[in-house]
């Protein structure tokens, strides 16, 4: 497990290294702390913290002040991860100009150490902009949750020759725009494995097989908390989620038969005044 500060540099640098790259979101900090002391090399500030924490049906709604809180919580929490803050939905889309200024507030404002967005090569000026500022930038390929109205839903994408060979296009036009690394999402291995070993820079899968340079999840997924729906591509490493509704419902179960608090978690008046550490 790495020690030092992970950053851009180094999370390049382990694609020639031939050391894998894991990474999590997180949205809040005592998430943010754990990720950060077990090793995760990159915490992704995702804009998915509209769907796992505000309980949207898609990441649209959510506003660049909400990412910016929560890219700003995270960062309190790091001392050796990479954060990167994700640019939400028309944070960058409308002009070069917003979305410079826009992925500077992550910087300035949240904290961050790099900025994610969505598209290929369409985006690449943008990214190309963003980076000859001084932001680093992660690309994003495949299933852009952002443009799911567009896709027709959360489908697999790159499954036809044609789209394979797009993919491949814009992932090469990132690498030439500076990204520092690409996530590919919900694509087949296959692909993946092609665009992994044509470009420099490191990819990081989500549904795109064992092949890629490193692997994200949704961490309220793969700690089984989110129960909406479960991609296939998610292992649950921990069923919080149901261990979370035992507890809640011993709770009720025993405030309600006044079994709780008992006498060891009760105050006497001959206690000494001391705040409980």
């Amino acid at each position: 497990m790495r020690k030092d500060k992970v950053t851009v540099t180094k999370i390049v640098g382990m694609k020639s290294e031939g050391e894998r790259i894991a990474a999590l979101t997180a949205y809040d900090f005592i998430t943010a702390k754990i990720l950060d002391e077990v090793g995760i090399d990159l915490i992704l500030v995702g804009d998915s913290v509209g769907t796992v924490v505000a309980g949207y049906d898609t990441t649209l709604p959510v506003t660049m002040d909400q990412m910016i809180y929560h890219t700003a919580i995270v960062s309190r929490a790091v001392r050796r991860a990479l954060v990167v803050g994700d640019m939400p939905f028309m944070s960058y889309q409308a002009s070069v100009e917003d979305a410079l200024r826009n992925a500077g507030r992550f910087l300035k404002d949240g904290g961050a150490e790099a900025v994610k967005l969505e598209g290929g090569a369409e985006f690449a000026e943008t990214v190309r902009r963003i980076v000859a500022s001084g932001i680093p930038v992660m690309g994003h390929l495949g299933l852009t949750p952002q443009s799911v109205h567009k896709f027709g839903g959360y489908k697999l994408q790159a499954v036809t020759e044609e789209a394979a060979q797009k993919l491949l296009r814009d992932a090469k036009a990132l690498e030439e725009a500076g990204v520092f690394s690409i996530v590919l999402e919900k694509v087949p291995q296959e692909i993946a494995r092609r665009v992994t070993l044509e470009v420099s820079v490191p990819t990081i899968g989500i549904g795109a097989g064992p092949y890629c340079d490193g692997q994200i999840l949704v961490t309220h997924d793969m700690l089984g908390l989110f129960e909406k729906f479960r991609p296939k591509f998610v292992r649950r490493y921990a069923e919080l989620g149901k261990l979370a509704k035992e507890a809640c419902s011993n709770y009720l179960t025993d405030v309600k038969g006044g079994r709780f608090p008992s006498e060891e978690e009760s105050y006497s008046a001959y206690e000494s005044d001391r705040e409980d550490s």
